[in-house]
Formats: structure tokens, C-alpha cells, sequence
């Protein structure tokens, strides 16, 4: 039997603004975990040498470094094909939720307020290879530059 993800928000009236998404692998990957709230995140990376680490930035540690702001900051801040996962912890609470998870080449997990905010710069940079790169999205949604939104209407 295969596991799914619990697709029960947290915040009922909260809904993405403006999301798009017409790939049926993003489609089934799509969460809603985040909903705008503040929190922090850390990320499960592959080392050069294959080890699995996590990352939080030293903040459980205090090493007085900056925090990851969101999700899309997390995603965007390893070099190709190390990010494995992505943990989110809201604020008061005591769990971290995973907001992204990708194995090989298919992403697995990615919620909604990371997807609304994603340019096709981010996708083609370094994940132009995996279920995210679709010409199919762009068009859908009007992008024709790498600055363009790749999961909401350009204007």
C-alpha cells in the first residue's frame, strides 16, 4: 500500500494565491503545509562523499547565522543535486513537517507556497531535469523569461 501525504490544511479559510500548476506529477506532489505561516526550516543534503546531513544553518547551535526566510530560500541554496528534503517548524510549534522531498529525479513532496513564488530561473538552474522543468506549465501560465513566475499567471 502506498503512502500519501495528509492533504488536511492547517488553516482551513487559508488558501494559495494564484497557483497554477497543470503537471499531473506536480499535481500529486503538491502540499499545503506552510500557508504563509513564519517558522524555521532546515534541509537533508548529500555530501560530496554520499552522507546524508542536516543543515539548519547553526541555529539550533547558535552560531549566529542568517535564516533561511523560506522555503524557495532553502531550495535555492545548495549546489545541483545535493538537496534531498526540506523541514519546515512553524512558530510555537514543536514538529518539523517535511515541505519538500525529491528522490532521483522526481520531487515526491513540495507545498504550495514555494511552488507560487518559484521562477523558471529556479527550475531551469539546477532542477531542469526533474518534474519540475514542464514547456507545458510555462505556457500555461505565460512565462517567457527566466525571471517569470513558473506556477502562477505573468501579467
Amino acid at each position: 500500500m502506498k503512502k500519501t501525504a495528509m492533504r488536511t490544511p492547517f488553516n482551513p479559510e487559508y488558501v494559495t494565491p494564484g497557483l497554477v500548476v497543470v503537471t499531473p506529477e506536480i499535481k500529486r506532489a503538491q502540499i499545503e503545509f506552510i500557508q504563509g505561516r513564519k517558522g524555521i526550516y532546515r534541509a537533508i543534503v548529500k555530501t560530496k562523499g554520499g552522507l546524508t546531513v542536516v543543515d539548519d544553518l547553526g541555529i539550533k547551535n547558535g552560531w549566529g547565522r542568517a535564516e533561511w526566510q523560506s522555503g524557495l530560500d532553502v531550495f535555492s541554496s545548495f549546489k545541483k543535486g545535493a538537496l534531498q528534503t526540506i523541514e519546515f517548524q512553524a512558530e510555537g510549534s514543536t514538529h518539523w513537517l517535511t515541505v519538500f522531498s525529491r528522490s532521483g529525479n522526481k520531487i515526491n513532496i513540495i507545498d504550495s507556497d514555494m511552488l507560487v513564488n518559484m521562477t523558471v530561473g529556479h527550475i531551469n538552474q539546477d532542477w531542469s531535469n526533474s518534474t519540475l522543468y514542464s514547456q507545458a506549465q510555462y505556457k500555461a501560465v505565460g512565462s517567457k523569461y527566466w525571471s517569470c513566475y513558473a506556477f502562477r499567471k505573468n501579467n
